[in-house]
């Protein structure tokens, strides 16, 4: 930081990037555009009320766990989620971590150190970025989604001799993409046994594949660490690795996110088992969704057909215009900027659920091409 806070403070608000914390009463009345609740999780009542009625009824739980997960007494909600988790990904170890943020970060340090060259899509989330200038790795960024020009760089530093950890996401948070899994599973074999593959499922769980358990699922004996979260689409917090019991067992022992710091809440593990577990039979909703994401990508003309589409305004400042109109229109879709994403992408992100019916997606399409004019 150049100057003093004032100053710092004052140049965000000149160039269009000063964030503040919304207040709710600010989006009473709107449709919610913004959230990541991809299933309507966040808002099935009768859900919530089932699940109350649920842990009162078994009458063992707690609130807080009160130490590490290495440290707390209080396991059993812990290890009924892995198992279940386990389970649906056909045996392999399940790890919990108290967010997406923990997971990502711990595990990056963990698997890399100075001989080794992280090889990481360009677009990663920051908490893989901070991971990786936490593990002292080599970082090499391959252009997004460019297949040959990852094989390129991770071939020249395995032929050096160097241990080589890809890094890609199934579902881009920004942009809403995916990359070839198939595409990146081949590349790592290619390189032999000293390469690893990790991939951040964070925005595929619970909409993305075969009973919405992302995109990896297929590839599981060849990517070494799938990440998954609770925080989005499932309506909870906190997140999981799936992994093979041997990186689970090296993670326990050498992930600082997870020994140092104290484990989420028994009560909200127990919520993630039941909104897991419900997603899993939440095919309909699945197909809704897609429907939905299709009718908007059409009426916007936008090359995404997920279920994270944007709209690219280019200067923040006329992003944050832009979702001041919406708003205004009962709207709610908040505008992303730099250093979120590059400077002159500046955009509103729209992401949808399964909760927003056809009118919905109407009036936002329409909303969109009236202000895009």
């Amino acid at each position: 930081m150049n100057g003093t806070i004032e100053q710092y403070l004052g140049r965000l608000a000149a160039e269009g990037n000063l964030r503040s914390i919304p207040r709710e009463c600010d989006f009473d009345g709107t449709v919610d555009f913004s959230s990541n609740d991809y299933l309507g999780l966040s808002a099935m009542t009768g859900l919530q009320e089932e699940f109350l009625v649920k842990v009162l009824d078994e009458g063992r739980w707690a609130m807080g766990a009160c130490a590490s997960r290495l440290l707390a007494t209080r396991q059993q909600a812990f290890d009924r989620l892995e198992s279940t988790i386990s389970g649906a990904y056909g045996g392999r170890a399940a790890l919990l971590f108290g967010s997406g943020y923990h997971a990502n970060t711990g595990i990056v340090a963990a698997i890399a150190d100075k001989n080794t060259t992280i090889v990481a899509d360009r677009l990663v989330h920051a908490s893989i970025i901070d991971g990786i200038r936490l593990s002292g790795a080599k970082l090499a960024r391959f252009r997004h989604n460019d297949l040959g020009h990852l094989a390129s760089l991770a071939g020249k530093e395995a032929a050096a001799g160097r241990k080589v950890v890809i890094i890609a996401e199934s579902v881009y948070s920004m942009d809403g993409d995916s990359p070839d899994i198939a595409g990146l599973v081949d590349i790592k074999r290619s390189l032999g046994n000293n390469a690893f593959l990790m991939v951040d499922e964070a925005h595929a769980i619970g909409v993305s594949g075969q009973a919405g358990l992302g995109l990896c699922k297929p590839y599981l004996k060849d990517v070494d660490i799938m990440v998954g979260t609770f925080g989005k689409a499932l309506a909870s917090a906190g997140a999981f690795a799936v992994c093979s019991q041997g990186m689970r067992e090296y993670l326990v022992n050498r992930c600082r996110s997870l020994i140092f710091s104290t484990s989420q809440a028994p009560i909200t593990a127990m919520w993630s088992e039941l909104t897991f577990s419900r997603a899993l039979e939440m095919d309909t909703q699945r197909a809704h969704l897609r429907d939905m994401a299709r009718r908007l990508a059409e009426s916007i003309g936008s090359s995404v057909s997920g279920h994270i589409q944007c709209v690219i305004v280019g200067d923040p400042a006329k992003a944050v215009e832009m979702s001041h109109k919406l708003r205004n229109d009962g709207l709610c879709v908040l505008p992303v900027r730099t250093p979120t994403v590059p400077p002159g992408t500046d955009r509103l992100r729209i992401s949808l659920s399964a909760a927003h019916a056809v009118v919905d997606i109407d009036s936002l399409a329409m909303a969109i091409n009236r202000y895009s004019r």
